[in-house]
């Protein structure tokens, strides 16, 4: 059996540093926990709970498992955000008239006045990372996330499973 040793790229044309999965994932992690840490200091909420928040401020009422759907969070952590936020009293758990076995969750007054507080500051912090981009290259951005998003459904759909593993946790 032969023995890699560890300070050695045992694939060379593997180079982690230019594998676009990988590449997205750290800029993800990045700017989430950058944003992150505006509003968790001033509202106490952690990432789930604000993907939670603002999925139901743009589209709600929502069931759990369409949010889990609408952010890519697996079922349990949307559950445990939905959880926090219920008894923070933020969000507002009511019965589908048309399917009483489902609930609809939806943002309540004080978790709209937060909601409408972070936004901005979310806003913000996306203009500053964006300020290094011209206009073109913004537009090029947004319509190639679009596409990669589109893909990345297509090719798995198994990947936006609300019962399988959080793309995030990768």
């Amino acid at each position: 059996m032969k023995r890699i040793s560890r300070g050695k790229n045992p694939t060379p044309d593997f180079a982690l540093e230019r594998f676009v999965p990988y590449r997205l994932s750290v800029l993800t992690n990045i700017v989430s926990r950058t944003i992150a840490r505006l509003y968790g200091e001033r509202f106490g909420l952690g990432i789930p709970e604000w993907r939670v928040m603002a999925v139901l401020g743009r589209f709600a009422p929502l069931s759990s498992t369409d949010v889990c759907t609408r952010t890519a969070m697996d079922k349990v952590r949307v559950s445990r955000a939905v959880e926090r936020l219920r008894r923070a009293q933020l969000i507002e758990q009511a019965t589908d008239p048309k399917d009483r076995r489902r609930s609809r969750l939806r943002l309540s007054t004080s978790g709209d006045r937060m909601h409408d507080a972070i936004v901005p500051m979310a806003q913000a912090a996306e203009a500053l990372l964006l300020d290094g981009l011209s206009p073109a290259e913004k537009r090029t951005l947004d319509r190639l996330l679009t596409r990669l998003t589109e893909r990345a459904m297509a090719i798995a759909p198994a990947a936006l499973d609300p019962s399988g593993p959080d793309p995030g946790d990768a």
